[in-house]
């Protein structure tokens, strides 16, 4: 069972629970007040969106709601936590990942398709990709900024660099490799009318894992 936690603000649950459903996968929603992540739980989705509204700081609110106890107790327990675009800030906010999402460099909404390099597949998430995916993105705040040194860089934008992301960083992992966060939206790539599906890769890999 994937769990996909929801906030006052997600805007992108209902296509992560889709894109789960399309690789054979069981998915249902956790509330942000639950104190418990549901019955059965074997992986949880952080969707993207805008969490209360990104005050303070975009995912700053959310990564201290009560539902983010029990995904750092199962993020230590070894589960598979993903999140993805607001999921993703909010997974740094919470600890979970290293660094932070700043403003883009254009200091603009980017809404566009993007080429990934997969640089790390020894994931539980990449093991099933190729070496480029093709994914939206659409964000404001999405430049990660940390130490590349002393991060798990798992996919990177390349020479463009459309955010300004430090080492081109598109997506983190821990050390671990249990907890992914990206900015692309890779349930949104899950579908030929969509442009690509390139993204079912990642999704049918957490579910077997």
């Amino acid at each position: 069972m994937v769990a996909v936690v929801r906030f006052p603000g997600s805007l992108d649950h209902e296509s992560a629970v889709r894109a789960v459903r399309g690789v054979g996968g069981e998915a249902t929603y956790a509330w942000h007040a639950d104190p418990q992540l549901p019955d059965g739980t074997r992986a949880v989705i952080i969707p993207g969106g805008f969490s209360y509204g990104d005050h303070l700081r975009p995912g700053a609110i959310a990564s201290r709601s009560p539902i983010m106890d029990a995904v750092r107790r199962h993020a230590d327990a070894g589960g598979l936590v993903l999140g993805i675009c607001n999921g993703f800030q909010v997974l740094c906010e919470a600890g979970l990942l290293p660094g932070v999402l700043r403003t883009n460099a254009t200091t603009s909404f980017v809404c566009r398709q993007v080429e990934l390099e997969v640089l790390d597949h020894d994931t539980p998430f990449t093991r099933e990709l190729g070496a480029a995916i093709s994914v939206p993105i659409k964000n404001h705040d999405g430049a990660w900024f940390g130490d590349p040194h002393h991060a798990r860089i798992v996919f990177s934008y390349g020479p463009e660099n459309p955010l300004g992301s430090v080492a081109s960083a598109a997506g983190v992992a821990s050390a671990r490799g249990n907890v992914l966060g990206l900015m692309p939206h890779p349930e949104e790539a899950v579908d030929p009318l969509l442009g690509s599906t390139d993204g079912l890769g990642l999704f049918a890999a957490l579910v077997r894992a």
